[in-house]
């Protein structure tokens, strides 16, 4: 794992702004925007440092995802503002520091998900909030895990079991 460090930060506020001006500035719900952008060419940039040397606009950078799929009206749920930041944050954090790409992460953990687990999670330290979301995954779902993050799985399960 990486550490965070103040170019990865920048890039995680930079995410969670993206995703809470999706909110006004699409017509698709948030569920359909994060699985855009997640699979998106520029969620691909931004899984680089390189990224943040762009001076690419928050406006730019959603026209940017929909020419690249197009704009839609499907869906009508929307996230509040709240949730899709910490959503948009969590998820560049957690890619930034496992060294994953956006869409290995996105394939973990789904964004609706990741929005049950905001008001448990919200005010934890970023890395807490994924290494407890790491513990809820069951090991068929850890796709792209490192050996110790399933073993550390593995022991709570083991330790959670009832004495017979």
């Amino acid at each position: 794992m990486r550490k965070m460090d103040s170019l990865g930060l920048k890039i995680c506020s930079y995410q969670a702004v993206l995703f809470e001006k999706s909110i006004q500035e699409t017509n698709c719900s948030s569920k359909i925007f994060i699985r855009r952008f997640m699979n998106s060419n520029l969620a691909k940039r931004m899984d680089s440092v390189g990224f943040l040397y762009d001076s690419l606009s928050i406006s730019d950078a959603i026209l940017e995802i929909e020419e690249q799929y197009g704009a839609s009206v499907y869906g009508e749920k929307k996230f509040t503002v709240e949730e899709m930041h910490w959503i948009g944050y969590i998820y560049r954090y957690w890619a930034y520091v496992s060294e994953k790409t956006s869409k290995q992460i996105y394939k973990i953990m789904k964004p609706e998900e990741l929005r049950k687990l905001y008001f448990p999670y919200h005010s934890l330290d970023p890395l807490q909030a994924i290494e407890r979301i790491m513990e809820t995954i069951e090991p068929e779902e850890q796709n792209g895990m490192d050996d110790i993050a399933k073993g550390v799985i593995a022991l709570r399960k083991v330790r959670n079991r009832p004495l017979k």
